[in-house]
């Protein structure tokens, strides 16, 4: 045993990004822990950097109100199970559901990582095990939001990223459509046809929505248009917590709907399962509880006949968290994986090395030690968010 010596919660900013658009790549929360013979493990969640760093350096004020540090120094981090709980239980009065997970999902990856790179063996294998010889991941395209743009114009830039995500080898993508009032849903109906045709018939292809409607009707009508685009999914077609809706319009979908992106815990996701019955939920490792509480998820959606296709738009840490994940979990067809080159952004391309090969739609299973990939020390001291004393 190496006990964990020293826990650090690290906030990272790109300065000057476009705070009117949508991209969780522009920032991000390393968790970093170090045991007592200096080897390190690093995980991140997708959630306000600084919220995060508050809640896990919160002082103690009873026992279901910790501080992380009192939990983890000191403890056995192959005892990943066992310290997932405890924090749960040491964290409930502010962290039962939300932000406390997504805190917690931090640690957990960070101790996967470590304890992984303590026993010599990928953190895939600490789940159990390889239940496939080779992961199929998904590119998402994203032209970014309309912003003044025409449709033509956000149409030519996804062409360009679909010539780029087939060029690299992937197989299956997803088309963003988030063009919300810029187009009526006829004109929608137009532009999903169109990004097929740009596709051709060999790829998969999935969609999403980003939210846009408030009425299942509306969406049965779009999803009805495209159903012989052969469209693998259809993501965040209502509101979030529009379970009842979901559930509507899921039973009577031509295309599989899906949904959960947000949602924190395995007792969550069973109300998406149970109310909202999505034939494919999306939960993000970096939010959802880490890969201890993926795992329990994928457990349960195998008893329901549900997929489990994770979320995953943030940096390296989480794009390889996404490879483990799918090779220890046999209910996880896809997992979401942002190419740092189709879409640019500096912590995707720099926070982490190395970067995974891709062909013929597949990467191979991952081969070093924890998540298998290590921290650019220059890119966090770039980006690191600075304290209000070390900006003095």
């Amino acid at each position: 045993m190496s006990p964990i010596e020293k826990i650090e919660v690290i906030p990272l900013r790109v300065g000057g990004s476009d705070i009117e658009d949508c991209d969780g790549t522009v920032d991000t929360v390393v968790v970093r822990l170090t045991d007592s013979e200096g080897r390190t493990g690093i995980g991140e969640s997708d959630a306000s950097p600084e919220v995060v760093k508050a809640f896990l350096e919160m002082p103690t004020a009873h026992i279901w109100q910790k501080r992380a540090s009192e939990i983890l120094i000191g403890s056995d981090p192959v005892e990943i199970a066992a310290l997932w709980q405890r924090l749960y239980d040491s964290t409930i009065y502010s962290g039962r559901r939300g932000l406390g997970i997504h805190a917690l999902s931090a640690v957990d990856l960070a101790l996967h990582d470590l304890a992984g790179k303590q026993l010599g063996m990928p953190a895939y294998k600490l789940m159990g095990g390889a239940r496939r010889q080779s992961l199929r991941p998904y590119c998402t395209i994203y032209p970014g939001l309309p912003k003044h743009r025409t449709l033509k114009e956000l149409l030519a830039i996804t062409g360009q990223q679909f010539e780029q995500a087939i060029s690299l080898g992937f197989g299956a993508v997803k088309m963003e459509v988030l063009y919300y009032d810029l187009v009526t849903d006829a004109e929608l109906v137009e532009a999903i046809k169109e990004g097929r045709r740009m596709l051709g018939d060999g790829i998969t292809m999935m969609l999403d929505f980003g939210y846009r409607w408030h009425d299942w009707h509306d969406a049965l009508w779009v999803l009805r248009q495209v159903e012989n685009c052969n469209i693998y999914f259809a993501e965040a077609t209502l509101q979030h917590d529009d379970l009842l809706g979901h559930g509507r319009l899921a039973q009577m979908s031509p295309i599989r709907v899906c949904g959960a992106e947000l949602a924190a815990t395995r007792w969550e996701i069973r109300e998406w399962i149970e109310i909202g019955k999505v034939a494919v939920v999306q939960p993000d490792i970096s939010r959802c509880g880490g890969l201890t509480e993926i795992r329990r998820i994928a457990d349960m959606c195998e008893l329901y006949g549900v997929q489990v296709i994770p979320h995953g738009w943030k940096t390296g840490i989480l794009a390889a968290t996404g490879r483990h994940f799918q090779a220890a979990c046999p209910s996880a067809p896809y997992f979401e994986f942002i190419s740092p080159h189709v879409y640019k952004s500096p912590l995707r391309e720099r926070l982490v090395r190395p970067e995974p090969s891709l062909k013929d739609g597949s990467m191979p299973l991952p081969t070093g030690p924890g998540l298998g990939v290590e921290l650019d020390e220059d890119t966090v001291e770039t980006y690191r968010v600075k304290s209000a004393s070390e900006r003095r």
